[in-house]
């Protein structure tokens, strides 16, 4: 059987560590694949103008699956400032290559697990009757669509008379916005799509058939937002009654969820929703489980491309640290998607089960583990670098 080949894209920062620890620690489990090392992040965008290039899209086209780790974002004049001079004053303009790879190969289904360990000093606690601590399992999914809504980057400022004058045409746009002075405005669109959303909500209640969930959340705002957010909730309503009538449905406004995933966060199995509210309760779940460094994604096109990666940034202030601290289990996690993705459940399987050893038996912490301010000199505190967590995992897996 010929040997898969993954394209690695370390990108930068923290990225390029977390991703080599998960590499071995790949290796040390018996998975069998050959790594293609795609170029992206701010060293292409400096030197080049693109932080994304057409080969490693190519790259990406070819092989169908793609390994990530992090990659830094700055707003635009500060990218502009730091473009190569023989680049600058050119018309290069940078944009995340993140959303742009999400947008090139229409990577709208994006998954990120939110799953806690026993014994993980981070873990969500709260005070139960007679003031005791109870410490709930949190098992969320959530489903984010990865595409549309305000990240999709349709927006102006100063925006073009053609634009001004459509916005115009709606009463509420004219009524509070009309004598506003046209470059002092600035404008972006939330857009869904019936067909992308009807998408997402199929793939989350499918996951929660296939995986035993109770229940499907949608985390909108269909009171406020009632167009999109309204779509999303009309839409979930004609799917579960049709197809899916043995899974709960429910309805959460997004700042409500926020709240109560602090009173009940075991209540919920898995969540959809758009973009920016997907993004902002993923990362409200990960809170409860120990923040990004536990936290995991996987995102998936419909005519089979796949990227999996951690949901934390490059975080540059630890990359030049002279020894990495920083954590790797999202990355690792992220490397077991990949394997359920590919069918090698009993790899992922042992993986997670030495991740959880490691972590329930307390002797191996990295420093946010620790509750330790990230400085480097934790490492002399008794806090474990970025590569000794791997070797404990992979002590586990032998």
């Amino acid at each position: 059987m010929a040997v898969r080949t993954i394209v690695a894209l370390p990108g930068d920062g923290i990225g390029v560590v977390v991703l080599n620890e998960a590499l071995r620690v790949l290796n040390a489990a018996g998975f069998e694949a050959e790594y293609e090392f795609g170029d992206i992040g701010w060293e292409f965008w400096c030197k080049e103008g693109n932080p994304l290039p057409k080969r490693t899209l190519d790259l990406i086209e070819k092989h169908k699956i793609a390994l990530f780790g992090a990659i830094t974002s700055k707003p635009n004049e500060e990218a502009k400032a730091e473009l190569s001079p023989d680049l600058q004053g050119k018309g290069f303009t940078y944009s995340s290559p993140i959303v742009g790879l999400r947008q090139h190969f229409n990577l709208d289904i994006c998954v990120r697990p939110c799953k806690s360990y026993k014994g993980n000093p981070l873990n969500f606690v709260r005070r139960g009757k007679d003031n005791t601590l109870d410490e709930p399992l949190v098992d969320v999914v959530i489903f984010r669509q990865n595409t549309e809504c305000l990240y999709a980057g349709v927006e102006w400022t100063n925006p073009p008379k053609q634009v001004y004058e459509a916005f115009m045409t709606h009463p509420k746009f004219a009524a509070n916005f009309g004598k506003v002075p046209v470059e002092e405005i600035s404008l972006s669109t939330r857009i869904f799509t019936r067909r992308a959303t009807l998408r997402i909500l199929e793939a989350a209640f499918e996951y929660a058939l296939k995986y035993g969930y109770k229940s499907v959340t949608v985390c909108e705002k269909p009171n406020v937002i009632r167009e999109t957010s309204g779509l999303m909730w009309k839409l979930a309503k004609e799917i579960q009654k049709n197809s899916y009538p043995g899974i709960k449905l429910l309805n959460t406004n997004i700042d409500a969820q926020m709240m109560w995933l602090t009173k009940n966060p075991e209540d919920y199995g898995v969540i959809v929703a758009g973009n920016m509210f997907g993004d902002i309760a993923s990362d409200g779940f990960a809170g409860l489980i120990g923040g990004l460094g536990f936290a995991c994604s996987a995102q998936f096109s419909s005519d089979g491309i796949a990227v999996f990666e951690p949901t934390h940034g490059s975080a540059p202030k630890y990359a030049d640290f002279e020894v990495s601290i920083v954590n790797p289990i999202a990355m690792v996690e992220s490397a077991c998607m990949m394997l359920d993705y590919l069918g090698e459940d009993n790899i992922s399987s042992r993986i997670r089960k030495a991740v959880s050893d490691v972590i329930e038996e307390g002797k191996v912490m990295t420093y946010d583990m620790m509750k330790m301010s990230g400085h480097p000199d934790v490492i002399n505190k008794g806090a474990a670098s970025t590569t000794q967590m791997a070797d404990a995992i992979i002590e586990k897996l032998n």
